[in-house]
């Protein structure tokens, strides 16, 4: 039992062992309760370096309107 939950929150982290997971999933549907849909590793490593790209972006962001602001302050200019 206590391997199983370790598994779940390693996959899924604390959420995951908040999902109901009793009895079976119906088959007639087809639906895989508390599971998501695998991706292909292709598009999830394509979903990873984009997430890595827009994090940067972000960062770099915020750096550069700091670095706006602190020239501001220093010219005595005010922002609008």
């Amino acid at each position: 039992m206590l391997q199983r939950w370790e598994r779940i929150f390693l996959e899924e982290g604390a959420e995951g062992l908040m999902k109901e997971r009793r009895g079976r999933a119906c088959k007639a549907s087809g639906s895989n309760k508390g599971h998501p849909p695998k991706l292909d590793r292709k598009v999830e490593e394509d979903l990873i370096a984009e997430n890595q790209r827009l994090r940067m972006e972000i960062e770099y962001l915020k750096k550069l309107s700091a670095l706006v602001l602190a020239e501001e302050q220093k010219n005595g200019k005010k922002r609008s």
